[in-house]
């Protein structure tokens, strides 16, 4: 605030015209780095930027340029931990670019409430990134018009994609089976799993992934235990399988499924590691501080999401060449709640 107590205005593209004895057009040429700009006049017009501490607005930019600075995100979530942080990254990517981020809900997988929600995010121009971790993301990815720019952040794909799908992703599957053998090194006969929803079919990457390890190894392959994404759904498994003294290892599709598990365990009776060990899924921030802390497969969802902005925002500035890809390789932390089985006998 000034000495008056009122707020000071922003600098706008006239003042730091005025201030570095030019037109507003030559402070916008050299915002938008035009050539035709002689370099001590750059030099002065961004002396003045800095001096005022102009700021560009992404509605500025758009009419300079002629394309919308912005991007609709679709998701059916944003409160789970994935969902979350692919949303920081982006919006972080996003933001260091000048660009504006809007979110749209995918409430149902109506087909109906899909295409509608996807005809808005299209009204309001620039590009399209749909998380597709879910029946709503999968249909609004598949329903987005052939000409508006897009990216999809999608499940491991079951075999790589057409070149011309701008799609990112984490690899699950490879994720799912490290946590699976680092269970059944420790000397577990099998591990038992927890699965969480598959957007696209009725075998996720994370269980293909676990069933892989257990089958290379020769182990029993226990029938996995359908939960959802919450400690409840994990509460609920982890009351199941601890009714069942042959289990000794679990894997959790989530961290949240495995708070959950834990839960159950200790009320159970059971101890973690001791009797039972758990592995959870994505490294959760309070996957370090449970008791017993979580062994858990790190993935870089903020890294996912800042990667699906750039992939798009080289559509955007035809720039890119568009190429399915994996975004990061997963990371396994050992920490507390996993061991070696009890001792039989």
């Amino acid at each position: 605030m000034n000495v008056t107590g009122h707020t000071r205005r922003p600098a706008s593209i006239r003042d730091v015209a005025t201030a570095a004895g030019v037109s507003y057009q030559t402070v916008s040429r050299v915002i938008n780095d035009h050539p035709s700009v002689k370099p001590t006049t750059r030099e002065r017009v961004l002396a003045a930027i800095d001096e005022l501490g102009f700021r560009r607005s992404a509605t500025a930019l758009a009419l300079a340029s002629g394309r919308s600075r912005a991007v609709t995100v679709l998701t059916a979530n944003t409160t789970h931990y994935g969902y979350a942080s692919i949303l920081q990254g982006i919006e972080e990517a996003a933001r260091a670019e000048s660009y504006a981020v809007g979110i749209g809900v995918l409430e149902s997988a109506d087909e109906a409430a899909v295409a509608a929600e996807v005809r808005r995010a299209a009204d309001a121009g620039g590009g399209l990134i749909v998380i597709a971790y879910d029946p709503a993301g999968v249909k609004a990815l598949g329903a987005v018009p052939a000409e508006l720019p897009v990216v999809g952040v999608v499940e491991t794909p079951a075999s790589t994609p057409d070149p011309g799908r701008p799609w990112v992703w984490t690899d699950d599957r490879e994720a799912a089976y490290q946590a699976t053998r680092h269970l059944l090194s420790l000397g577990h006969e099998t591990v038992h799993y927890v699965a969480i929803p598959s957007s696209t079919r009725r075998t996720s990457a994370r269980t293909s992934g676990w069933r892989q390890a257990l089958r290379e190894a020769g182990a029993p392959e226990p029938r996995p235990v359908q939960g959802s994404w919450g400690p409840a759904e994990g509460h609920a498994a982890g009351r199941r399988l601890a009714r069942d003294p042959a289990v000794s290892a679990i894997l959790c599709g989530n961290d949240d499924l495995a708070l959950g598990v834990l839960r159950a365990l200790h009320e159970a009776g059971r101890s973690v590691p001791g009797e039972v060990s758990v592995a959870g899924f994505d490294d959760a921030p309070h996957s370090a501080y449970l008791t017993p802390s979580l062994t858990t497969v790190r993935l870089d969802f903020t890294g996912l999401g800042r990667a699906a902005f750039a992939l798009l925002h080289g559509v955007l500035e035809e720039a890119a060449r568009i190429a399915p890809h994996p975004v990061s390789v997963p990371e396994l932390v050992v920490r507390e709640s996993s061991g070696r089985p009890p001792a039989t006998g």
